[in-house]
């Protein structure tokens, strides 16, 4: 089989296309404030405990700030966010501001929480407004790059059935597949399509969570983000190499 949610943080298919939607609506909100100065933007993204899409629509969308469940923050992270975020509007740098917050990135500091903080520490300075996108972010076309994966992926899978009936089948009819390689997962890894036994995965997985024990190679690209909102940061160069890690590219085997 192979992988079809957008919450995990196996790279599936229509995560590219939740990301292309999120970007066009935050570009979209934030159009429709030109004629307004001094104002910020509070939008929730969807994708459960995973914070890839808020991540990388942070990154896409040029926001002040992108909060998720694999990076804990505290009140004191939130007013040191808020208070750069100021500082560039005082400075004429920029005068509307985006802050991107995963669902389930905190429980006590929920959208609404965020919403009241800025409308409450921005009264005289910056005007605050709230959207939850929701199933909004799952709908669209499916973008060029989940259609490439997909058709790769759909065609990977039936060469690789085709090949195991023919290695597990018997003339009897009998079909032998007490062999764990026989029960997998078709993924992306070192960028490039790998089938990886779903026993194996099981070991690397959290379930409660339905996120990966390991850590994720977009969290690397975190620092990029903070960097360009003119926060205090470091960027380490092995997040792009594809030795390490994944970065999401696509290569054929």
């Amino acid at each position: 089989s192979f992988p079809t949610r957008r919450s995990s943080d196996l790279f599936s298919i229509g995560a590219d296309t939740a990301l292309n939607e999120i970007t066009e609506i935050c570009d979209r909100i934030r159009q429709s404030a030109q004629g307004t100065k001094r104002r910020v933007f509070i939008v929730e993204t969807m994708g459960a405990y995973c914070g890839y899409l808020a991540t990388m629509a942070g990154l896409a969308g040029g926001a002040d700030a992108a909060y998720i469940h694999e990076e804990a923050f505290g009140i004191k992270d939130l007013m040191k966010d808020l208070e750069i975020l100021t500082h560039k509007m005082d400075h004429g740098q920029i005068f509307r501001g985006l802050i991107l917050r995963n669902e389930y990135a905190n429980k006590n500091y929920d959208t609404d929480f965020f919403y009241r903080l800025y409308n409450e520490e921005g009264q005289g300075q910056f005007t605050v407004r709230s959207n939850v996108l929701g199933h909004m972010q799952q709908g669209g076309w499916p973008s060029p790059f989940d259609r490439n994966v997909a058709t790769k992926m759909a065609a990977k899978t039936v060469t690789w059935l085709i090949e195991r009936l023919n290695t597990c089948a018997a003339r009897d009819g009998t079909v032998h597949a007490e062999d764990p390689s026989t029960a997998a997962l078709l993924g992306m890894r070192t960028r490039a399509y790998k089938f990886q036994p779903v026993a194996d995965i099981k070991k690397q997985t959290n379930f409660e969570l339905r996120t990966s024990n390991e850590n994720p190679w977009w969290m690397k690209l975190r620092s990029i983000m903070s960097i360009l909102a003119q926060h205090d940061s470091t960027y380490e160069v092995e997040g792009l190499d594809p030795t390490s890690n994944t970065d999401g590219e696509t290569l054929d085997d």
